[in-house]
């Protein structure tokens, strides 16, 4: 199999259409796709949230050759390429031993059954009112749904179970009925405001500043808040199980347990 016809499988399940309409319609920005082509015919696949040195040595461990990523392996402009800077030395790592690279951001994150659904679903939500849709129905970013009545304390307890994460903070007390999440970087002020207009009670996400947790407090909302990785890694994991029978080679998935 060619490195490209692993990547329109990829590209079939959430095009990257998708992330360049959501960047086109939300002033986002993205670079999704083949990141690093080796040029060689693809004999085993690793999955990993992240383009890290955990993640590379693993594939190279394992004999993969290519690394399937969420976060893209090159995300801002590279000056330069040295080894005693770490993003040198992931990629240097990389050519080196042959392993090349695809990432599937923002059109993972916003597929009708992507990572940002993954994240409503481990919550307990079944069908969320999408906060920033995309022209194709069913994909888009932010859900606000209802769940079955339950504790702040026992919705923690719920998340770190299926999500498999012991690191969660919270604000706030009493039930929650209804839930706003955004999977990784989402807690935005525009998202408390969303929450709120959407009759959410609680808002889930992770990378929240000190003025948007004050800002959802004072609005009456309850916060959770998890790891970037913890709200992401358990959709990306999801989209990988759909898709290992499909790509036509052994593969896994790594997780680094260090980041849930």
């Amino acid at each position: 199999m060619k490195l490209n016809e692993l990547y329109a499988i990829l590209n079939d399940f959430a095009p990257k259409a998708l992330s360049d309409e959501y960047c086109a319609t939300y002033d986002g920005y993205d670079n999704s796709g083949i990141l690093i082509d080796c040029n060689q015919a693809v004999q085993k696949v690793l999955f990993s949230l992240d383009f890290s040195l955990s993640a590379l040595e693993k594939a190279k461990e394992m004999g993969a050759n290519v690394l399937i990523t969420h976060h893209p392996a090159i995300y801002a402009k590279i000056g330069n390429v040295r080894y005693d800077d770490l993003q040198g030395k992931k990629l240097q790592f990389a050519i080196q031993n042959k392993i090349s690279v695809i990432s599937m951001h923002l059109n993972y994150d916003c597929a009708e059954k992507g990572i940002d659904h993954w994240l409503m679903q481990g919550i307990g939500g079944t069908v969320g009112e999408i906060q920033e849709p995309l022209s194709k129905l069913g994909h888009g970013y932010g859900r606000i749904y209802d769940i079955p009545p339950v504790s702040l304390q026992n919705l923690i307890n719920n998340i770190q179970k299926t999500f498999s994460t012991s690191r969660t903070w919270s604000y706030g007390a009493g039930e929650v009925r209804r839930v706003a999440s955004f999977c990784g970087a989402g807690a935005t002020e525009s998202a408390v405001l969303q929450a709120v207009k959407g009759g959410a009670d609680c808002i889930v996400s992770a990378d929240y500043k000190h003025h948007v947790v004050a800002m959802a407090l004072e609005y009456g909302l309850k916060v959770i808040q998890m790891t970037h990785y913890a709200s992401e890694a358990y959709g990306f994991k999801q989209i990988y199980e759909n898709l290992k029978e499909r790509l036509g080679v052994k593969s896994e998935y790594f997780t680094d347990v260090e980041l849930l």
